[in-house]
């Protein structure tokens, strides 16, 4: 788990998502049509939604026929959150396609039918952009099974941001695995949307890479709240026997003082290690204080044990001190905790 930069957030890279081929429709859309869409995506670089929003539909008026027009309004609605216009300017712009599969214009009707829980709709998204989806073509409820592994999001993408580990669900949720940041507002367990474009990669020791998605917005939220507590853990194997103990109830404990770094934006959103160097070779894309236990920082010397760990942990209220007395009674001259607090 990495946080990201704090400060004024920097606008998006909206280009990657919106680069069409002018020309290849019935003829070039005129010059009214191009100066409008330009300055519409300028604006939205900006911030300023209201405005684009009146370009686009402009543009829209203009060269109605062009996918393009409906594809960019499609666009704008997703970044505004508008779902029911997302979803009906996306339509519009898949019946204008003049290609079978592939075209981004489904992926963006798939993550608003996603959205809206449109789910025969984001079945033939997904299927129309390339995408094998399990059960029948009749199926109307939400497609599971589609096996799409693990991945990581970026939580509060434009504020301060965090990268957390989950499970995709399908091409626009994934389940959180991890246990976020009180910053950040999100807790283990729940679902979230997320732009279909990754932002960075992580990559484990096997050198296997994983991508890394910008959270759009919270999709189902978790019941579990989540703690931090002081432990005093004698040895990794200890603290690893919390996070075991945790897992075999149903729930997480991390240890943040050892999964944690903060990271600038550049580096987050560029390929990094998921994990710690080894030894004395400190990470050079850490910005966090080497050394320094707790949300900021992490074990930066892999020959060195801190015994006092701070840890997070996702569990019910009523069950979180029966899990850390649990803990410290299978080896009370190793283990200890105090200082528990509901964060999230």
């Amino acid at each position: 788990m990495s946080g990201g930069s704090t400060g004024q957030p920097t606008p998006r890279n909206w280009q990657a998502g919106i680069v069409r081929i002018f020309g290849k429709g019935r003829h070039r859309p005129s010059a009214s049509w191009r100066q409008a869409t330009d300055r519409a995506f300028t604006l939205i670089g900006d911030g300023r939604y209201e405005d684009a929003g009146a370009l686009l539909t402009r543009a829209a008026d203009l060269e109605p026929w062009l996918s393009e027009s409906w594809f960019n309004l499609a666009l704008l609605h997703k970044f505004r959150h508008d779902w029911e216009q997302a979803r009906a300017a996306g339509l519009r712009a898949v019946a204008l396609l003049d290609r079978e599969a592939g075209a981004p214009d489904w992926w963006n009707v798939g993550i608003a039918a996603t959205a809206l829980q449109d789910w025969p709709l984001a079945r033939r998204a997904w299927q129309a952009y390339g995408l094998r989806v399990p059960g029948g073509a009749t199926e109307s409820g939400e497609p599971a099974g589609m096996d799409l592994g693990s991945a990581a999001v970026r939580l509060s993408p434009e504020g301060e941001a965090e990268v957390v580990w989950g499970r995709r669900l399908d091409p626009a949720r994934i389940e959180v695995l991890s246990i976020p940041l009180p910053s950040s507002g999100r807790r283990w367990g729940e679902v979230v949307l997320h732009d279909g474009v990754p932002h960075g990669e992580r990559t484990i020791s096997s050198g296997q890479a994983y991508p890394v998605f910008d959270e759009i917005e919270l999709w189902a939220p978790s019941p579990v709240p989540t703690w931090v507590v002081l432990l005093e853990a004698a040895t990794e194997a200890d603290r690893d026997a919390l996070e075991r103990l945790a897992a075999d109830a149903g729930f997480a404990a991390e240890d943040w003082s050892s999964s944690v770094r903060l990271l600038c934006r550049m580096c987050s959103e560029s390929r990094m290690p998921s994990d710690e160097g080894d030894g004395e070779h400190l990470d050079p894309h850490d910005h966090s204080e080497p050394g320094h236990p707790g949300p900021l920082g992490h074990r930066t010397d892999g020959q060195l044990w801190v015994p006092e760990r701070e840890c997070g942990v996702a569990a019910p209220a009523a069950l979180v001190r029966g899990l850390l007395d649990g803990w410290v009674a299978d080896s009370p001259d190793s283990r200890d905790w105090r200082d528990l607090e509901e964060v999230c």
